[in-house]
């Protein structure tokens, strides 16, 4: 199993943006098999700090998870909105 979590923030204007990508690649992520993977998306208190949390059963799944072209495309403008290096991929070893 692969787990990982996502942090970033993002500029204040860009949230409602943001929320609208993410909802986009989360319902093209419910044509996959949902036994393979799970893609949860988080908003902290701040509410500009966004927590993504996935696990995958194998790095084949977590391969195609990952390029489905609605998230490449929320990745791509997430990117370009400003992140400030907030940016911050963490892998968890499970107990």
């Amino acid at each position: 199993m692969i787990n990982v979590i996502v942090t970033y923030t993002v500029k204040p204007e860009y949230v409602s943006e943001n929320k609208t990508h993410i909802q986009n690649f989360l319902d093209d992520f419910n044509n996959l098999d949902q036994e393979t993977f799970e893609y949860k998306v988080f908003v902290k208190e701040d509410g500009v700090t966004f927590l993504h949390y996935s696990n995958y059963i194998n790095e084949a799944v977590q391969h195609e998870v990952l390029n489905v072209p609605s998230f490449k495309e929320f990745q791509r403008l997430r990117d370009e909105s400003g992140l400030n290096g907030t940016h911050q991929v963490e892998i968890l070893q499970s107990i």
